[in-house]
């Protein structure tokens, strides 16, 4: 199946999964167009993710756009990054960054112990 431009990310997920919430966050950081379809929460009962990511864990992406189906979140996370966004305004790194930048700072000073 070749590549759809147009079409939208399919988004495989379950209510309140934090690694299902890492990807939304993802996904609306590089503003990308996503259809959600929350599946059974039971993991027997997933038949429609084996269908398409050949697993029954969520979240998974069917990414139209590239031709590429994944699952697990990091990987997910990761390829959406490198594919359609700015790693440093994604996935929490953004705290981490302006953490380091809030407050005073004496940059090459050592930190003086």
């Amino acid at each position: 199946m070749a590549p759809d431009s147009d079409a939208p990310i399919t988004f495989y997920r379950l209510q309140a999964c934090p690694f299902c919430e890492r990807v939304t966050r993802t996904l609306d950081a590089c503003g990308l167009e996503y259809r959600s379809r929350f599946v059974e929460p039971m993991h027997s009962d997933r038949n429609v993710v084996k269908r398409v990511s050949g697993k029954r864990s969520v979240p998974a992406i069917v990414d139209p756009r590239t031709g590429v189906t994944m699952s697990e979140s990091a990987n997910i996370v990761d390829y959406l990054e490198r594919t359609y966004g700015e790693s440093a305004a994604i996935s929490g790194r953004r705290e981490d960054e302006s953490a380091a930048t809030d407050g005073p700072h004496d940059a090459g000073t050592g930190g003086g112990d």
